[in-house]
């Protein structure tokens, strides 16, 4: 299950909580605090605080005293002239704070993203939950012929369910042993912090990540592409719901120019210039490398 218990009351009492204040609020952010929006087998995502909205950001790039006299849609102008131009700070002016419940070997890619503030679960302190992420047999696949970090086909038939058997049994196995070391009934029980070493890398852990508007852009612009792993991509589509109602104006810029658009190397702008004027461009004649042709062709068509 997603949440236990405890942390369903947690979020009961808070959600029945209110409280006045002067700062901005974005209604669209206010219906999901604190609640917890499933992923994965036993992940999920929920907000924990935020600062700022849209006027935020147009407020920062203004530098002006409160809201001013401009209308929204200069404000959505403005906005969308940001990220058009790639004008980071103003962008910056909006944080969120997160609770993420997700698999190990999720996490190691996501803190790649280091410009975050980044507190995890300790089992040093205490001891992990016997949940671990098993896929859908559908999203089992082999290995891509193409990428090196990607998938391919799809696993069938009796490979599937016996891929699906070994995850479960030794993420089974391996929790057994690990209850058992640090067990203390009848010897003296491992420590937490080296029984830990034997977990795989399938079980859940949890953290809270505090991200600027600007940073989170980018870790959605690279784990909400298609090309992403969907174990990842999945947590970051369901962060595109959350600020989506969050800052609609600035979703809407980096939806268009960021996860809609796409950027051309200086070559590529020359071939597309070529092509445009009734030349027949090749990889060959294009100066490109067969990756970045391929890449290239997949934008233009």
């Amino acid at each position: 299950m997603p949440l236990t218990p405890e942390q369903q009351a947690e979020i009961d009492t808070q959600r029945g909580e209110s409280h006045q204040t002067l700062r901005a609020t974005a209604p669209g952010m206010e219906k999901h605090l604190y609640t917890a929006h499933p992923v994965l087998d036993h992940g999920f995502v929920r907000v924990i605080d935020y600062m700022g909205d849209d006027r935020a950001i147009t407020q920062a790039a203004r530098v002006s005293y409160g809201r001013g006299t401009k209308a929204v849609s200069n404000d959505e102008g403005l906005i969308r002239y940001l990220m058009r131009h790639w004008h980071s700070t103003p962008f910056e002016m909006c944080e969120i704070k997160l609770h993420v419940k997700l698999p190990v070997f999720v996490a190691r890619q996501w803190i790649r993203h280091r410009t975050a503030n980044v507190n995890e679960y300790s089992a040093r302190y205490s001891i992990l939950d016997r949940e671990f992420y098993i896929p859908a047999e559908d999203d089992l696949a082999a290995q891509s012929q193409t990428n090196n970090q990607g998938r391919g086909e799809a696993l069938q038939g009796e490979e599937a369910q016996r891929v699906l058997d070994w995850l479960r049994d030794d993420s089974t196995r391996a929790y057994d042993h690990y209850e058992a070391m640090i067990s203390q009934e009848g010897q003296q029980g491992l420590a937490r912090e080296l029984a830990r070493m034997n977990l795989p890398a399938n079980i859940y852990t949890q953290w809270y990540w505090k991200v600027d508007l600007h940073n989170l852009f980018h870790f959605l612009r690279l784990r909400a592409d298609a090309h992403a792993q969907m174990e990842i991509r999945v947590y970051a589509e369901a962060l595109c719901g959350i600020v989506r109602d969050w800052v609609p104006a600035a979703y809407g810029a980096f939806e268009d120019y960021r996860l809609g658009g796409a950027q051309l190397s200086g070559k590529g702008v020359e071939c597309l210039r070529r092509m445009l004027a009734g030349e027949e461009v090749t990889q060959e004649t294009s100066g490109m490398s067969k990756g970045e042709w391929r890449e290239f062709m997949g934008v233009v068509g």
